[in-house]
């Protein structure tokens, strides 16, 4: 399903990965990107090896069509009337029983602007620390400021982010969680900074 859905998207939309080689395949990990597009899900998942799971709202997997294309992209149901803790401990229980889960610390789509300009939320700074796992940075390039239909998209796969190097020791709580996703997004920005000019 990933391939005959996933291959028509990949054609589409032009999609090209780089760096496949920073990808791990003995651990779980996070997946963190900048967020433009809805389709960046799609991206995502087609350029990476690993089965990358997203959440997704439980009512959308009650649409025939849409249940099949969405589970193929490696989404899970969450239900977001249960609220944000609910979706956190399905996400730290699925990393725990060795998933890979793709994240976007944005935490909503923003289009057109420089990531840098934009905020951060603490989620995937608190699920990185509490499951202990590493990261695996990325960002979605194109000339657009978003993923568009024959448009040449690129996805620059960063290198791994170990557990023990988003650990700060010295600090707690809510701190800490803030320090983990700011760090996490500046290496996706910088990926994408690093890549102006040197590869189409």
């Amino acid at each position: 399903m990933k391939w005959i859905f996933g291959g028509i998207f990949k054609v589409l939309y032009r999609i090209k990965p780089h760096n496949r080689e920073n990808e791990v395949f003995d651990k779980p990990f996070i997946v963190c990107a900048n967020h433009t597009s809805m389709l960046d899900v799609g991206a995502i998942v087609m350029s990476m090896k690993n089965q990358i799971r997203f959440m997704a709202k439980k009512e959308a997997f009650k649409v025939p069509l849409l249940r099949g294309f969405i589970k193929s992209m490696g989404a899970f149901p969450v239900d977001r009337k249960g609220g944000d803790v609910g979706a956190i401990k399905k996400t730290i229980s699925m990393l725990n029983e060795g998933e890979c889960i793709g994240i976007f610390p944005q935490g909503t789509r923003i289009p057109y602007v420089n990531p840098r300009e934009t905020e951060v939320k603490d989620g995937v700074g608190m699920i990185a620390s509490r499951a202990g796992v590493g990261v695996i940075p990325v960002f979605i390039k194109n000339k657009s400021g978003k993923l568009k239909i024959f448009r040449r998209n690129n996805v620059i796969i960063g290198k791994y982010i170990s557990p023990e190097e988003i650990a700060f020791p010295e600090l707690s709580g809510r701190q800490k969680y803030k320090a983990i996703s700011e760090y996490i997004f500046d290496k996706i920005c910088t990926l994408g900074e690093s890549w102006e000019g040197t590869k189409k």
